[in-house]
């Protein structure tokens, strides 16, 4: 049955990597499946007939003959389940892998968005220069124990796994900010999650989409 994932016909960061189906496709590329894209505009998100694959209108869907997902750690997990190479295959090893996949989405990430809407969309507001440090200070707070954790580790439990896999892509939305140059070993762990072959092929596919010539354009 053939995969098949949404992503913006337009990404809002331009191809950066940044947009959640990178991280669907990396994880599809660490596990050699193949897939098809069906790319959606703002206005297709929006209609009902995304709506039923994805009740809140975003990006990615997944979709493998009668199943269809939505949301980006629900998809990166059935993948790591049914194919080889991104969940160890000792039950306790799993289970870390997991808790780190979790950890990634819930507890890393969270601030690092309200960091991003920060400097995007609040930056004109007159309360921004007061907030912005408080905000960056939660970031902070989130990084110093996954940089305890880590030390001079290369993976975050072992071998790499469907956790660094979304850890990596959380972390990536740090990049262009210079937080993550004060903690140096975090800056080598993302370099090395982008060095992967797998990263680099679906980076190069996202980043295909918003490079190309748009008819009428």
């Amino acid at each position: 049955m053939a995969i098949v994932l949404t992503a913006f016909e337009r990404s809002p960061d331009g191809g950066r990597g940044l947009a959640r189906d990178t991280r669907v496709r990396w994880a599809l590329e660490e596990v050699v499946q193949p897939y098809d894209v069906r790319l959606v505009s703002f206005q297709d998100m929006k209609a009902p007939a995304h709506l039923a694959l994805h009740p809140f209108g975003q990006i990615p869907t997944y979709e493998e003959g009668d199943l269809v997902l939505f949301e980006t750690g629900a998809i990166v997990l059935h993948i790591a389940e049914h194919h080889p190479g991104l969940l160890p295959e000792d039950a306790n090893a799993r289970a870390h892998a997991i808790a780190w996949m979790f950890a990634a989405l819930n507890t890393v990430e969270p601030p690092i968005l309200e960091f991003s809407t920060a400097k995007l969309f609040e930056k004109d507001r007159p309360w921004s220069a007061e907030r912005l440090p408080l905000v960056v200070d939660r970031v902070r707070d989130r990084l110093r124990p996954l940089v305890a954790h880590l030390g001079e580790a290369e993976w975050l439990d072992g071998a790499f796994s469907a956790g660094d896999l979304l850890m990596v892509s959380v972390l990536l939305r740090l990049k262009t900010s210079g937080l993550l140059d004060e903690f140096p070993n975090l800056a080598a762990y993302v370099r090395r999650g982008e060095a992967r072959p797998a990263y680099m092929r679906a980076f190069a596919a996202q980043l295909a989409v918003n490079t190309r010539a748009v008819p009428g354009t």
